[in-house]
């Protein structure tokens, strides 16, 4: 039998699950951490400063942390060392793919023509 869920105490805007969705992923850098996770497996904490995107650390750590806290994402071993410790998707946050796999689709067709240099990810 599964866990039961933890409490998350979130501000949650509506009932709206898109809207209930976003309150726990739609900021600038929690689909970028989960996007890096789902194409390299795992991650340290040290790998994920030096994506392009250049997350300063202090943001990292809260959006690794709420992350962990809503079990979207998890320490490979929880009772290692936290510096050294990569993190891995929960197998809630490999169900982001397809909607990660649909938002870069989305992208190629209709970002594309203004943002030129665009790649394909997936």
């Amino acid at each position: 039998m599964a866990a039961a869920p933890k409490a998350v105490a979130a501000q949650w805007r509506s009932v709206c699950p898109i809207a209930s969705s976003l309150d726990l992923v739609g900021d600038k850098w929690s689909l970028v951490i989960i996007r890096d996770l789902i194409q390299h497996g795992t991650r340290t904490y040290s790998q994920f400063t030096s994506s392009p995107e250049h997350i300063s650390t202090n943001i990292l750590a809260a959006r690794l942390k709420a992350l962990s806290a809503v079990g979207i994402i998890e320490h490979v071993d929880p009772t290692g060392v936290a510096r050294n410790n990569a993190y891995q998707l929960t197998e809630s946050g490999k169900a982001l793919r397809p909607v990660l796999e649909a938002l870069g689709h989305w992208a190629q067709t209709y970002v594309k023509p203004f943002h030129p240099e665009l790649v394909d990810i997936f």
